[in-house]
């Protein structure tokens, strides 16, 4: 009876009636996966419909389909709201966009300064406004839809449901490990990237990292999914370097890369050198000051560790219902 039960209890919690987070995350992964799929196919053949060739339209019908999909699990797998994934949705949540949109803009147009004062980059073109308008309009939907589903199921579903299976360790351990292992997974989504290596995969890992303390942090996702959206449009389409190895049609500056390529990252651009990693360690030094600046306080948010489940066992002081200790399940 006891490995029976030891069985029961690693596929289903009892006091929170949702199954086990190695249950959650694996049938999360599976189900996140096969939504991209689907979506990513539904765009491409409207957009063949509609003869649109731009890959925005795709990548838009993925971002759509990934949220569905997440809200999904957030109801019927993980029974909780789909705020707990950082998704408030407030004024405040609002104001945090707007810093981590100002904050990837900024660092991405300190990597372009200090790389023309070292020599490092040159710009040989910069186009007329006008002429790039509606293309850069055009990747801008794209890298919007791209930075929300990737920091809503990285950071939002993924590491949220790692800091819970792993309490039993602390939640200190459990944050850190859960901000490693959530930005090892980004850094391995890259690995297969045109121009990849094993330097520009430890760096993207680091970008996961500098992701993950913005939504540790605050509790939002409103930080790090403005900072991944301007980081990577104000990499490619407005400064025209790569962007995770990918190059773009068309963009404000033209920015060749001159210098070492340990140092500018090369073709798959400066997330793969020393500028990007100078912008990630900037980032989250200014992420972490605007915390405590709003906050009064650098430390983890108590939204991570505390979910508030639709059912449990064990409401809280507040009123609301948290999670019971899953021991190591």
């Amino acid at each position: 009876m006891d490995a029976i039960e030891a069985a029961r209890r690693a596929l289903w919690h009892p006091a929170e009636r949702r199954p086990a987070t190695g249950v959650r995350l694996v049938l999360g992964t599976a189900v996140i996966a096969a939504g991209i799929a689907v979506s990513s196919l539904l765009g491409g053949a409207l957009a063949g419909l509609a003869g649109v060739t731009s890959v925005a339209v795709p990548a838009v019908a993925v971002g759509i389909g990934s949220i569905a999909v997440i809200a999904g699990l957030a109801r019927v797998v993980d029974r909780r709201p789909v705020a707990d994934y950082g998704l408030g949705l407030d004024r405040g949540w609002m104001v945090g966009l707007g810093v981590g949109l100002a904050l990837g803009a900024v660092l991405q147009t300190g990597i372009l300064a200090v790389g023309v004062a070292g020599d490092w980059l040159t710009v040989d073109a910069v186009a007329a406004p006008e002429s790039v308008l509606v293309d850069l309009a055009k990747l801008a939907a794209l890298f919007a839809a791209v930075g929300v589903w990737e920091e809503v199921a990285v950071r939002g579903w993924l590491l949220t449901n790692l800091v819970e299976g792993l309490r039993f360790a602390g939640e200190r351990v459990a944050v850190a490990a859960a901000v490693g292992l959530s930005a090892a997974v980004f850094g391995l989504g890259h690995a297969n990237n045109p121009e990849a290596s094993v330097v520009s995969t430890v760096l993207i890992v680091c970008a996961g990292v500098f992701l993950g303390v913005g939504y540790v942090v605050t509790g939002e996702l409103g930080v790090p999914i403005g900072v991944h959206i301007t980081w990577n449009f104000f990499q490619g389409p407005v400064y025209g370097l790569g962007v995770s190895g990918f190059g773009v049609e068309t963009s404000l500056v033209t920015t060749e890369p001159t210098g070492p390529t340990w140092v500018t990252g090369g073709a798959f651009g400066p997330e793969a050198g020393l500028l990007g990693l100078g912008a990630l360690l900037t980032g989250t030094l200014l992420v972490a000051g605007w915390a405590r600046r709003c906050h009064g306080r650098f430390g983890v948010h108590p939204s991570i560790t505390t979910p508030t489940l639709r059912s449990s066992a064990t409401p809280d002081s507040t009123g609301a219902t948290t999670a019971g200790d899953e021991g190591s399940t």
